[in-house]
């Protein structure tokens, strides 16, 4: 698997998203991307109990830890590479967590208008 460039929305290097707990595609702590990630898993976003519901709610479980695929399961404030298409589709829903933009990898953009990601940035991106 070749990782694309590793380059930011904002048109930077792309920044670590989180080691503890460790994310991104390729667990590398960064939202880094490659052709055979079919979910896009670019946007680097910190987790909220109202996002964590929701995303159990529409089937993907990330607050129950899975010790088998050494998960511990996330909490608010964690945060994590998530697929921009479920990104979008809680911003749609009104329930999208903040974005680090400097850590959410360019390909989103693909997926995600930057003016939604602008709309959930954190503070620091300004």
């Amino acid at each position: 698997m070749k990782k694309r460039p590793s380059v930011n929305v904002l048109g930077g290097i792309l920044e670590e998203c989180s080691r503890t707990p460790l994310t991104g595609f390729f667990r590398d702590g960064h939202c880094n991307t490659c052709a055979e990630d079919s979910g896009s898993h670019t946007v680097c976003a910190v987790m909220t109990a109202e996002f964590l519901a929701y995303s159990k709610y529409v089937g993907n479980d990330l607050s129950t830890p899975r010790p088998e695929f050494n998960f511990a399961g996330l909490k608010e404030g964690d945060h994590w590479c998530l697929c921009a298409a479920r990104f979008l589709q809680a911003h749609d829903e009104g329930c999208a967590p903040k974005v680090d933009l400097a850590a959410t990898h360019q390909d989103a953009l693909d997926i995600v208008p930057m003016k939604v990601l602008k709309a959930h940035k954190l503070d620091r991106d300004s």
